[in-house]
């Protein structure tokens, strides 16, 4: 068996012909992820709306979007018939864009599927209400090392996958979102959620979670930015995910990386975006497969930003057309991750066992 080919040959859905989108928010994750990874993919962007239209109106000289609409309703007007809502919005405000399309309409949220699972719930609710085809941007399964490194499991060499990993200790300059000055969750539920939702991706809900997150004497003025989470799987799988965001000293000891361990075999994925940020690494993926003398590394084109974004919004359009008879991250399943996400919160506070009393 060519494993170089079965990684190499791994590609996300796509529909064979692109519909139309309607950008609605032209902000940073449009700027630097959204419109570049349409623009590879050559899926086609007809309108930009954001309540700031000096940006959005920036936003469509720089990527030859021709339409500018001034609110939700005119894009909603300009829209065509089988147009695709792409939601690069903050989270707080899905509730109320989702309200104003159309009944029917095919849309992707940008993560968080809101702030709470109360939120989350909410949003379902709309989306069920309104018969709406949506998804939500969770896009890190659909990064190449990924989609390879899932390739690479189903051939079956690593044996029986019993350990996953993920760890990220990196500066993460958050002032350059300036809506989480004040958000009262903060790493969880913007960052490690990617790693929730690829922790899904791969093993399903878990039993239950164990997290503790807590702020960075660094960053004191924000929410919690340093996370420890163990996602029970039962007694045969170790799975956890810990992230470091105040790492701020040298690049060459900063790590972000997605490890697998099974029987026969392991795998490794560096997420490069995290390293050096927002100047980024490459991502890769590397193999070991018992037998071999050394480590291998498995054929990559392309990273987690921009080229992840393209997996998101063309296995929506793919499914929407019939071209895919599954949706992975489609509100339905997305709540899961969100009821994930907060049982880590709830599990953080409400704290570990006390120290037993001596008996003595």
């Amino acid at each position: 068996m060519d494993l170089q080919q079965v990684m190499g040959d791994a590609v996300a859905p796509r529909p064979k012909v692109a519909r139309p989108i309607v950008l609605i928010g032209a902000g940073g994750i449009a700027h630097d992820a959204h419109l570049p990874a349409y623009a590879k993919a050559e899926f086609p962007v007809v309108a930009v709306v954001d309540v700031d239209q000096e940006k959005a109106q920036s936003l469509a000289t720089k990527f030859a979007i021709p339409k500018v609409a001034a609110t939700i309703e005119e894009a909603v007007r300009y829209a065509p018939k089988d147009v695709v809502f792409d939601c690069a919005a903050p989270s707080p405000v899905h509730r109320a864009i989702l309200k104003q399309l159309p009944d029917g309409a095919a849309v992707l949220l940008q993560k968080p599927m809101g702030e709470t699972l109360a939120e989350a719930e909410e949003i379902l609710a709309i989306c069920r209400n309104k018969g709406l085809t949506a998804a939500v941007n969770f896009q890190l399964r659909y990064a190449p090392n990924m989609l390879a490194a899932r390739a690479l499991a189903g051939t079956g060499v690593l044996g029986e996958l019993h350990d996953m990993e993920v760890k990220v200790s990196c500066h993460m300059p958050w002032e350059l979102w300036s809506f989480l000055d004040k958000a009262p969750r903060l790493e969880i539920l913007y960052h490690s959620i990617h790693y929730v939702d690829l922790v899904r991706s791969w093993f399903g809900n878990p039993l239950g979670v164990y997290a503790k997150t807590v702020k960075s004497p660094k960053t004191a003025h924000l929410a919690a930015t340093k996370t420890v989470m163990i996602l029970d799987y039962g007694e045969s799988k170790r799975v956890f995910i810990t992230t470091n965001h105040s790492h701020d000293f040298h690049p060459k000891m900063q790590q972000s990386f997605v490890q697998w361990e099974g029987l026969d075999g392991a795998m490794r994925a560096q997420m490069g975006v995290n390293l050096n940020y927002p100047i980024g690494l490459p991502d890769n993926l590397e193999y070991f497969v018992r037998g071999d003398k050394d480590w291998s590394v498995g054929p990559m084109s392309g990273s987690w930003f921009p080229d992840a974004f393209m997996g998101s919004m063309g296995s929506l359009q793919a499914y929407v057309q019939g071209e895919a008879t599954a949706l992975p991250t489609s509100v339905e399943d997305a709540i899961d991750t969100m009821r994930t996400v907060e049982a880590a919160y709830l599990s953080s506070e409400r704290g570990g066992v006390e120290l037993p009393e001596l008996g003595g």
